[in-house]
């Protein structure tokens, strides 16, 4: 165990000084942002399937394979196929719009209200997100090293604060590169095959597994619709991921890049999936179904491998806890801060921007404090999102007769009907981001209808 705990210091210390390093690259608000909107195709893939592949993506979808088998990879699938499409249908127009937030869409399409109510749905979607996978961060520590909860997230989710208030994007940028090569040696190439040996290799998984953990719609066919409501559309109106796509050096790097990643996700969630499936074997009497990774890793690996898979799962991890992180100071300084100062623009600097990354920072470490399930987190950030936003940002883009009243609406009646139906029947439910859906669209058109006035569809200038 020392020798894992020291591989994992030298990799914490390798993110904190890159971090120190990106510090004298982020000297304009561009750079801080969004990278100086300047990545090549080798690091706009790593930075964006690191992004997306964070907590829920690594332990949940391993918890995921350990419950219901190899159709544990639905989860990643929606968000790959969810990167494949926006790389595909909206990169080129989002990188001539020159902005830096999902909300300033609504703001050209609408009015500046409807930026700054949007915003705050954004805002509690960055921290959930963050706070997922500093979620995740805490629970691999604590089970591994035996430390306190509590200790585990301030420690590594307090790393992360540090890394990103110090760099921006660009501390992000190339933290992400490292944790991508880091989690698809120490993950994929690694604990996935070494834990199915260690299983008796697939033809024992056949023999000692379920037959419904070889069906890929075992997990049900509600869930995995669930899962593209939430996650696909998500991706397509993510403050996180637009963030990303601002930083393609071209739209030809966002379209061939951006897939890649997203057919990286999905290969990602079935290598997760099948770890998952060899601690059902190895393991087949957890207490905790959440702690699955962390103790396949635990039973299955040597010491120093062990502390490889250990930093590959916390660089999966960190890789998104900071995208949120970003995205929610981002949007605060963007789009909220301007509103309290008077104006209707956004003029922050780097500095303000810092200031606010620290700031939320610190609140993601004391939501992670407070939540626990690391999918349930992630679920709601997603519910929130989806139901709030999807309706109203679609009829920026799409629709002649969309109107702020309506826009406005769907946005406060989505985002409270989401907010009922988790409190009604709980996080893991799917009536939450159907229901919100329907009152989010059906308020929308009829009151954009009622308003009966009519506005130009969003372009790029």
């Amino acid at each position: 165990m020392t020798l894992d705990l020291l591989v994992v210091l030298i990799y914490v210390a390798a993110m904190l000084l890159i971090g120190v390093y990106s510090f004298r690259r982020a000297k304009t608000q561009e750079d801080y942002l969004v990278a100086g909107r300047n990545l090549g195709p080798g690091f706009y893939l790593g930075t964006m399937a690191a992004t997306v592949l964070g907590g829920a993506s690594t332990i949940g979808s391993v918890r995921l394979g350990y419950v219901h088998g190899i159709s544990g990879f639905w989860l990643c699938a929606a968000l790959g196929v969810g990167i494949i499409g926006i790389s595909l249908c909206l990169a080129k127009p989002l990188l001539k719009l020159k902005i830096f937030t999902v909300t300033q869409v609504l703001e050209r399409r609408y009015n500046a209200t409807t930026r700054h109510s949007s915003a705050l749905i954004m805002l509690v979607y960055g921290l959930m997100l963050a706070a997922t996978s500093v979620i995740g961060i805490g629970t691999v520590m604590q089970v591994l090293f035996g430390m306190p909860f509590w200790v585990a997230v301030l420690i590594g989710g307090g790393i992360v604060v540090a890394y990103s208030t110090i760099g921006g994007m660009w501390s992000l940028t190339l933290t992400d590169i490292v944790q991508f090569l880091i989690m698809t040696i120490g993950l994929v190439f690694v604990l996935m095959p070494m834990s199915l040996s260690d299983a008796g290799g697939w033809d024992a998984l056949v023999a000692k597994l379920p037959a419904s953990y070889f069906d890929v719609t075992a997990i049900g066919w509600d869930t995995i619709i669930t899962y593209f409501l939430i996650y696909f559309f998500g991706i397509f109106i993510g403050q996180d991921i637009w963030q990303r796509v601002f930083t393609a050096r071209s739209s030809g790097v966002a379209r061939v890049a951006g897939s890649a990643a997203g057919i990286y996700c999905v290969l990602y969630g079935l290598a997760m999936a099948v770890i998952g499936m060899t601690a059902k074997v190895l393991l087949p009497e957890l207490d905790n179904v959440n702690n699955a990774f962390a103790s396949i890793v635990q039973t299955t690996l040597p010491d120093g491998i062990r502390g490889l898979v250990i930093a590959a799962a916390l660089a999966a991890l960190m890789s998104t806890a900071s995208a949120g992180l970003l995205a929610a100071s981002t949007t605060a300084a963007q789009d909220i801060w301007p509103l309290f100062k008077g104006q209707s623009g956004s003029n922050s600097d780097a500095h303000v921007n810092r200031l606010f990354t620290f700031l939320l920072g610190a609140l993601v470490l004391l939501i992670a404090l407070l939540v626990s399930d690391v999918i349930s987190a992630l679920t709601m950030a997603y519910n929130l999102l989806v139901g709030g936003m999807l309706i109203p940002l679609l009829g920026a883009i799409y629709w002649k007769r969309a109107s702020t009243a309506g826009a406005i609406s769907s946005m406060l009646l989505g985002s409270l009907t989401a907010v009922i139906f988790m409190l009604k029947d709980g996080l893991d439910a799917n009536t939450p981001i159907y229901y919100s859906l329907a009152v989010a669209a059906v308020s929308f058109v009829l009151i954009s209808l009622c308003s009966g006035r009519s506005v130009q569809v969003v372009q790029a200038q």
